[in-house]
C-alpha cells in the first residue's frame, strides 16, 4: 500500500505534557498574586480614565538569558522609579515569526545552533518568565505558535498577537480564551479593519482544536476575552502614529464598537525600521497627549542592552552580549533617558 501521510515528515518527536513543565516548574502564590494584580492594573490603563502610561519596552527577542537577566534588573530599577506615571511591562518574546526562513526564537531553537530542542526552550522560556516575575516586572510576550500558550501564558501579563497573524482564524480563537489583554497589530499592509475585526471575533465565545493541559487533542470552548485590543504598527504605506492617524483609528474602532483606546508600537514601520527614531515617535504621541488626546494609553518600544542588532546566524562565540538578533533595539542610555523624558512630560497629567 503507498503511504500517503507523514511523506515529507523526517521525525516526531515527544514533548512533556503542559501539566507536567507546570508542575515541573509550579508558579509561586507570589508570582500568582503579583501577575493577577498586574492584568487588572494593564485592563485599567486600557478601558479607564486611568492616566499613567502602558510601555511595553525590552528586547525584540529574548536569545541570551544572561543578558536579559541583565536588562531585567535594569529595568525593574528604573520601573520602580517611574510607577506614579508609568506602568513598565518587559517584552520577554520567545516566538518569532519569519517573512521566509530565520531563528524562529527560544522555545524553537533554544540552543541557536538548528537542533530546535523546543523541550529544552519550553523550560528555559518558563524558568525566565518567573525570574522577571520575582523582579517585580510584568511580562509580555507574543503568542505565535496556537500550543506554546498551554505551557507558558500562566506567567504572561499581557500578550500581543502580531501582524502577520491578526487576520489569522487560529490567532483570533486563541486569543479568545486568553486570560490577559490581548493587543492586535494592524496588517503589515497597514490595515486598521483588519485589527478591528480581530478584536471583535476574539471578544466572542469560540470553539477550536487544541491541546488541553495533560497534552491531549481537545475541542476548546472559550467565552470570549473582553480585554483586546489595538497595536498600531505602521505599514507598508509608512508609520501611523500621527494625530491624523490616530483620530482615523479612534473612529474606526467607535464604529465597530470598540472602546477608542490605543497602543502604538513605536518600532517597525512606525520608525522605518530604524531602531534609533523610536525615541522621536514617542515623543510625537507625547505631544499629542499634552495636546488633549486620551484614547493613547501606552506604547511598545524594542530595546536591549546595546543598541542596533547583529547578523545571525553566526558562531554562537562570536556574538556580541546585549546585541539583538532580530530587529534592532535603542541601548540601554538611550532607554533610560526615554523612559525618564515620559515620566517628566506627563507630570501635568499627575498635578
Amino acid at each position: 500500500m503507498h503511504k500517503t501521510s507523514d511523506i515529507n515528515v523526517v521525525e516526531t518527536r515527544p514533548l512533556p505534557s503542559p501539566a507536567q513543565l507546570l508542575s515541573a516548574l509550579p508558579k509561586t502564590e507570589a508570582q500568582a498574586d503579583f501577575i493577577t494584580r498586574s492584568r487588572d492594573e494593564i485592563n485599567r490603563l486600557i478601558f479607564t480614565s486611568d492616566r499613567r502610561f502602558l510601555l511595553i519596552i525590552g528586547p525584540c527577542s529574548i536569545h541570551d538569558v544572561e543578558a536579559g537577566r541583565q536588562y531585567a534588573r535594569r529595568l525593574a530599577a528604573l520601573a520602580s522609579e517611574v510607577s506614579d506615571r508609568i506602568m513598565v511591562v518587559m517584552r520577554v518574546y520567545f516566538e518569532k515569526p519569519r517573512t521566509t526562513v530565520g531563528w524562529k526564537g527560544l522555545v524553537m531553537d533554544p540552543h541557536l545552533d538548528g537542533s530546535h530542542d523546543i523541550a529544552a526552550g519550553l523550560r528555559l522560556g518558563r524558568s525566565f518568565l518567573g525570574e522577571v516575575l520575582d523582579l517585580g516586572l510584568p511580562t509580555a510576550t507574543e503568542f505565535l505558535d496556537p500550543i506554546t500558550p498551554q505551557y507558558i501564558a500562566d506567567l504572561v501579563c499581557w500578550g500581543a498577537i502580531g501582524a502577520r497573524t491578526t487576520e489569522s482564524q487560529t490567532h483570533r480563537q486563541l486569543a479568545s480564551g486568553l486570560s490577559m489583554a490581548i493587543g492586535f497589530k494592524n496588517g503589515t499592509d497597514g490595515n486598521l479593519q483588519t485589527a478591528v475585526n480581530a478584536i471583535k471575533a476574539a471578544g466572542q465565545p469560540q470553539t477550536f482544536l487544541g491541546v488541553s493541559l495533560d497534552g491531549a487533542a481537545s475541542a476548546i470552548v472559550t467565552r470570549g476575552n473582553p480585554n483586546c485590543h489595538i497595536v498600531l504598527r505602521g505599514g507598508s504605506a509608512g508609520p501611523n502614529y500621527s494625530a491624523e492617524h490616530i483620530t482615523k483609528t479612534e473612529q474606526a474602532l467607535v464604529k465597530g464598537g470598540l472602546t477608542p483606546s490605543i497602543l502604538v508600537d513605536a518600532s517597525h514601520d512606525n520608525s522605518a525600521k530604524k531602531p534609533e527614531q523610536q525615541p522621536d515617535v514617542i515623543r510625537v504621541l507625547l505631544a499629542q497627549i499634552a495636546a488633549g488626546n486620551t484614547s493613547i494609553m501606552g506604547a511598545m518600544v524594542e530595546s536591549n542592552l546595546e543598541s542596533g542588532s547583529q547578523t545571525f546566524p553566526q558562531p554562537k562565540e562570536n556574538l556580541r552580549f546585549g546585541v539583538s538578533i532580530t530587529d534592532g533595539c535603542i541601548g540601554w542610555d538611550t532607554t533610560e533617558k526615554m523612559v525618564r523624558e515620559i515620566h517628566a512630560a506627563l507630570a501635568p497629567h499627575f498635578a
